[in-house]
């Protein structure tokens, strides 16, 4: 008989524990038709395979189960996942009828969404995420016939086509929605919000080709934080209701084409932290209350049409971060305004409006400040000493005002120890070059990448302190009258990629240093560089007529190169050139350098442009150029070339520009065909000559060596020897007779 074991709580309760857990197993069992469909999906991905090998798929890696088994959430976001046929198939996935999460985003899927009745099966889906994938199609029109769906993110595919215009009254629940970088067309649906109910919190259109107006009764959107709609080609004014959506946070529809004013009534969205506007073509003036959006952060109005003064009000907004009010019609004394109170302030960008008075000393009291650029306004004076106390500024740009003192200004903003970029262009008008004792011992501008003094007729050559700026990378000193050589030093510059000093009067020769620079001729080095991001755009142009000008976000896409155009440069082009194979722009024209164009200038792979024109070049183009395959302007006009020019698509597709001013060149795209050489009776002539020399010569060397075959038999063969003498003995006796 078995022995009654005593009772002990422990042990009771480690046995409900493993009770516990065997039907916890038993409860998350996934269920076979689920389990078949998830299989089924796995079996249409081509790489990378899932870990899906257990018998239990609610343990498979992004799948979550319910209490009774049934997947409720899918999730396989940033998996790699591509698909054998290429075609999202969703029938598989319509099976899991209680999923409410499906998330798919960051891969490369691709196909449609088109398949009806897939989001008819899916009646519980609260969250779907597919962005940043490769999906094309329309919009399925029953996706919006779940009434449990709140999120529908699919950012950055290729969907085309309108949105349904009852898709918003059909997805009630629904309180994010972003379609951001498609193809949508059409018009954006409205109304959004038929009713103050509505639950929507972002709606985000931007980076697509939508049209005509903003939708009506936005207002009505009451719990709306997010609206974007960037980057389309809506026009319209701004509707009177959007004012009312007082929830609002965000109001970000740059690039489109709006007109009209900025109504003072903007004051009643008090949340609003972001106003993004820019590039449209509002006009008016800036809403006289607009320091009562206390809680702004980034005011973005660039690149319009706005006019008047800065309503004094707008010192109220003290939790600004970033203000652009550049490209514009605004005016007004600039030093009036007390910046002091913008503590917060870290971009400050005025360019291009018509603001007077001296450089403000109330902004040296914004200490968060990174940039600053008050550029192309009617501001005068002198730097000031205090601008030192910035230590974070990383970014000035002064260009296009009528300041002075550049030998004071470089000696005070050497102490800004973290400038990256300074652009002084176009101002200190006719000033002479800092350079001097006071700059012997410079130790300034070690971070420094980017040096603008273009257009501001300095006079001097390019100052030795220059070579101690090791980080540089751009340097324009254009459109100046600087003389002097240039300096053998430019080549030492380890990340420096692209020098302007076109349109000086510097003279000597092109030094061979400068096809040394590392960033010019290691892709190793080049990569090794990390030009980031810039605290604001840096806008510049090809030293070319009718050049437009271009806008930088980073360094990463300025174009390598090197302008010495214009100047009283002579010698060769030396043949070091062929090193710069990074290099995209060459330009060389208007001086006086002679001699050929060397072979070795085909070795830039990269290049884009080359100008050679209005020099004193001589000899052949060489045939090498047409192998440059990016080559897509070359102008070597106004020259001493002569000869065929070299038969390629690029060189033959050029205008007829790029070669006139050459005499002796000849062939396509120029009107003046390449005469086939007249030579043909002279050369006939040293033909029959040659072949009478050589009959000649053949003859001789016949009868020689026959000769000599004859006399060295009859010498060497006794038998042959006593034939012959017979045979003149027989023939002298019958002359005989």
């Amino acid at each position: 008989m078995l022995a009654l074991l005593p009772y002990h709580p422990i042990a009771q309760y480690l046995l409900l524990i493993l009770l516990g857990s065997i039907l916890s197993t038993h409860i998350h069992a996934c269920t076979s038709s689920e389990n078949t469909s998830l299989l089924s999906f796995a079996l249409t991905l081509s790489s990378p395979s899932l870990n899906w090998t257990s018998m239990d798929c609610c343990q498979w890696e992004g799948i979550t189960c319910d209490a009774v088994g049934r997947v409720t959430r899918l999730h396989l976001s940033s998996k790699g996942l591509k698909l054998k046929g290429g075609l999202f198939s969703s029938s598989s996935l319509g099976n899991l009828t209680h999923l409410t999460h499906l998330n798919l985003s960051r891969n490369s899927l691709r196909g449609s969404l088109d398949q009806a009745g897939f989001f008819l099966s899916l009646a519980r889906l609260e969250v779907l995420d597919l962005s940043f994938n490769l999906l094309s199609g329309e919009l399925p029109g029953s996706l919006a016939s779940s009434n449990n769906i709140r999120m529908v993110d699919l950012s950055s595919n290729q969907f085309h086509g309108a949105i349904p215009s009852s898709f918003f009254q059909q997805a009630k629940n629904l309180s994010r929605f972003n379609v951001m970088n498609n193809h949508f067309t059409g018009y954006i649906p409205s109304p959004i919000c038929v009713k103050s109910s509505s639950l929507i919190r972002l709606l985000d259109f931007s980076y697509n080709n939508f049209g005509g107006n903003l939708p009506r009764r936005l207002g009505n959107c009451s719990k709306l934080e997010v609206f974007r709609a960037g980057y389309n080609n809506l026009s319209g004014s701004l509707p009177e209701d959007i004012y009312d959506a007082i929830s609002l946070k965000e109001i970000a529809i740059p690039a489109n084409s709006f007109h009209g004013g900025i109504s003072n009534r903007i004051v009643n969205l008090t949340n609003l932290t972001i106003l993004d506007l820019y590039l449209n073509h509002f006009s008016g003036m800036l809403p006289i209350d607009i320091g009562k959006l206390s809680k702004l952060k980034v005011l973005l109005l660039h690149s319009n049409n706005l006019e008047g003064s800065l309503p004094p009000s707008l010192l109220n907004c003290t939790n600004l971060t970033e203000l652009n009010l550049g490209f514009n019609l605004l005016d007004g004394d600039i030093s009036a305004y007390n910046f002091s109170r913008l503590g917060q302030l870290r971009k400050l960008d005025f360019i291009s409006n018509q603001f007077t008075g001296i450089l403000p000393i109330s902004l040296y009291s914004c200490k968060s400040l990174r940039a600053i650029r008050l550029s192309l306004n009617n501001l005068e004076g002198q730097i000031q000493p205090e601008i030192v106390s910035l230590k974070h500024l990383s970014f000035l740009s002064l260009s296009g005002n009528r300041l002075t003192n550049l030998t004071g200004a470089m000696d005070i903003l050497k102490g800004c120890r973290n400038l990256t970029v300074l652009i002084l262009s176009t101002t200190f008008i006719g000033e002479e070059i800092p350079d001097g004792d006071h700059m012997a011992d410079f130790d300034g501008f070690q971070n420094l990448r980017i040096l603008a003094l273009r257009g501001c007729e300095l006079t001097g050559q390019i100052p030795i302190w220059l070579s101690k700026l090791r980080k540089l990378e751009i340097l324009d000193m254009s459109l100046n009258r600087i003389t002097g050589l240039v300096p053998t030093w430019l080549g030492t510059f380890p990340t420096l990629f692209s020098i302007n000093l076109g349109s000086n009067l510097i003279s000597g020769q092109i030094p061979k240093e400068l096809c040394t620079l590392p960033m010019l001729v290691s892709e190793q080095a080049a990569a090794q560089v990390d030009h980031g991001y810039l605290e604001l755009p840096f806008y510049a142009s090809q030293a070319m007529p009718d050049a437009s000008i271009l806008q930088f976000n980073s360094l990463s896409y300025y174009p390598p190169s090197i302008f010495l155009g214009n100047n009283s440069i002579s010698g060769n082009i030396p043949t070091e050139i062929g090193k710069l194979q990074l290099l995209h722009i060459l330009d060389l024209s208007a001086n006086q350098v002679s001699g050929n164009i060397p072979d070795q200038i085909s070795n830039l792979n990269n290049l884009e442009t080359l100008d050679l024109s209005m020099n004193h070049l001589s000899g052949e183009i060489p045939a090498s150029l047409a192998h440059l395959s990016f080559l897509s302007s070359l102008n070597v006009s106004y020259n001493n070339l002569e000869g065929e020019i070299p038969k390629s698509t690029q060189l033959q597709g050029l205008n007829v520009s790029a070669f006139e001013g050459n005499p002796k060149l000849c062939g396509s795209p120029l009107l003046n065909p390449c005469q086939p050489f007249n030579g043909t009776d002279s050369d006939d002539d040293k033909n029959d000559g040659n072949q009478i020399l050589g009959l000649s010569i053949s003859v001789v060397l016949g009868f020689i060596i026959g000769l000599v075959g004859v006399c060295g038999s009859l010498l060497l063969i006794k038998t042959w020897r006593d034939a012959y003498f017979n045979f003149l003995y027989t023939v002298q006796e019958r002359l005989k007779l």
